[in-house]
This record gives C-alpha cells, sequence and structure tokens, in this order.
C-alpha cells in the first residue's frame, strides 16, 4: 500500500487482537489539543451505550506535534484503546493501513475534533452488523441533518456533492463527512483500488462502491464545524478536482470493477436507472463534454 505501519504500535493492558465487531479509527495529524478530550468521550460513549465490542484505533500520520506522545499515553491508560503510528501523511494512507489489518467485523473512523454527534454511530454501524448494507456515511445534507458551520464551507459542501452527480453520476449525498464506516470485507474488497492516499480517499471509495452496486446507508447527522480544522481548503479542492478527473477517465476506460467473487453477502445488483446510470459513460453525452473540456486543464497542472 505504499507505506508500512511503524514498529511504534502501542495498546491497552490486553495481550492480542482478539476478533471483534466494531473498530473505530481516529486518523490524527497535529490533533494534541484535542485528542485527550476526543478519544476520552469516544470510549466513554461507547462504555456507555454498550456497542457490541469494539475497539478506539489513534492512527497517528507522521504528527510534528505531541499527537503521538498523546495516543501512546491514552493507549496504556484506557482499556480497547491502542495507537498506531505512520511515518507519512495522509488521512486515507492511514485509515488504508489499519483498515485492511482489522480483525473487526466492522470498520469505522470519524474525525479526531469529534464533529459529529456520537449519538450517530450506532445507526451508523447497525446496518453493516447486521449485513444490510456493505457502507454506511454520515450525511450532512438531508433532512433530519442538524449542521452550524459558515456559509462558505456549506456553499463548498454542496457545489462539491453537485459536481459528483455531475461528474461521476454519484447519488451519494454528502462524500466528505468525516463519519463513515464499512463492512471489512467490502473494505478489503475496495482498498486496493483506492488510489488516493490524502483527502479524496473518501469520495474514491465511495464511488468505486457505487460502481460495484455495494449498498451504501446514509445517516443524517448533528455537526458542528471545527474553527481549527487542519484541512487546507485550496489544496484541497485541487485535489478533489484531480481526483474526480481521474475517476471519470478511469470509469471511462472501463477500470474500477472488482471480480465478481469479491461481493460480499450484503452486496445487491438493482436494476439499472436510465436517471442515474452506474457506469461512466465512454462517450459522454453533450454536458459531459463540457465537463470533460472545463477540467481538462488540471492535467499537468502544477497547481
Amino acid at each position: 500500500m505504499g507505506s508500512r505501519l511503524s514498529a511504534s504500535t502501542a495498546r491497552s493492558g490486553r495481550s492480542g487482537r482478539p476478533a471483534l465487531p466494531v473498530e473505530v479509527v481516529i486518523p490524527v495529524y497535529n490533533e494534541s489539543a484535542v485528542l485527550r478530550d476526543s478519544v476520552n468521550r469516544l470510549h466513554r460513549y461507547l462504555a456507555e451505550h454498550q456497542l457490541a465490542a469494539w475497539q478506539i484505533t489513534i492512527a497517528d500520520n507522521a504528527s510534528t506535534d505531541d499527537s503521538w506522545q498523546v495516543a501512546i499515553r491514552l493507549a496504556a491508560e484506557l482499556p480497547g484503546v491502542r495507537a498506531v503510528h505512520l511515518d507519512r501523511k495522509g488521512r486515507g494512507r492511514a485509515l488504508k493501513e489499519v483498515w485492511l489489518h482489522s480483525q473487526a467485523r466492522v470498520v469505522a473512523y470519524m474525525d479526531a475534533d469529534l464533529s459529529t454527534d456520537l449519538a450517530a454511530l450506532l445507526p451508523l454501524v447497525a446496518p453493516l452488523l447486521a449485513g444490510e448494507s456493505d457502507l454506511a456515511i454520515g450525511t450532512r445534507l438531508v433532512a433530519g441533518a442538524r449542521v452550524r458551520r459558515g456559509l462558505r464551507r456549506e456553499v463548498l459542501s454542496r457545489g462539491y456533492n453537485r459536481l459528483l452527480r455531475l461528474a461521476l453520476h454519484s447519488r451519494v449525498s454528502d462524500a466528505q463527512c468525516g463519519f463513515k464506516a464499512a463492512r471489512s470485507e467490502a473494505a478489503r474488497a475496495l482498498l486496493p483500488l483506492v488510489e488516493s492516499d490524502g483527502w479524496f480517499f473518501d469520495t474514491e471509495l465511495l464511488m468505486l462502491a457505487q460502481r460495484n452496486r455495494m449498498p451504501i446507508h446514509e445517516v443524517p447527522v448533528a455537526w458542528v464545524d471545527d474553527p481549527d480544522s487542519r484541512v487546507a481548503i485550496g489544496p484541497t479542492i485541487v485535489e478533489d478536482l484531480r481526483g474526480i478527473w481521474r475517476l471519470r477517465r478511469a470509469f471511462g476506460a472501463g477500470k474500477g470493477r472488482l471480480p465478481a467473487s469479491t461481493s460480499g453477502p450484503a452486496t445487491s445488483d438493482p436494476p439499472r436507472s436510465p436517471e442515474r446510470p452506474d457506469d461512466q459513460p465512454t462517450d459522454p453525452e453533450p454536458s459531459d463534454r463540457r465537463f470533460s473540456l472545463n477540467l481538462n486543464w488540471l492535467e499537468g497542472s502544477d497547481l
């Protein structure tokens, strides 16, 4: 996968890693200011709500602050918590590494700032544990969601998901919310196809799942914007546009499909909708051609 888990791995006092239903990953990059409070909140919530058997994994990806030291201390103090360190940055890279090595039936992740209300966690993983869906996502853009964020981020989020519908025929309402889960079997099938190690990881994973007709469950969430977010909006926009263009070309060339034998028990094969085809057409409609021309500048761009 391009990077390896560091030999530095810390865990709570339990020995070994027995199989368990749910592993919740918190990818971390320079989050020492909020990490202790967030992990304690999550640990307390899971213990109080008895969410099956669970494990929390703090995945530090090349932090330059004290995040790794905080993670080690938390793993020593709290049962059911472990910490892993990667020597290269990238949220997608951290999630690939941990999810591919997970022994849980369901893998999940949430942002370190816990912007999403934890009350959505059980509705997120329940359909996966029941085998009713392959992936599940939190969404801020459907009825029932409660969101507090600035106008700029709201416009960017809605515009991005509209672009996904235009370019990749996305049926996902919110590809970017940092609150997602997957059946481990589905994740292990899809992750080798995911090229992005950064912020586009979420979108790429979802679009590959949709292309392979994996059911995606959506949960409306309560979400509060983090004013100290580590997301650099400008570079992230460029990364996302390049990722969309790459996937559009790949899907148009017939790539991104899993062998039929990798389909899990929850995978369905619904009839194709004429309004929302699953496949990227190899001969785009006129509006799709305009989209191609508008994004053609990204190829080879130094932005």
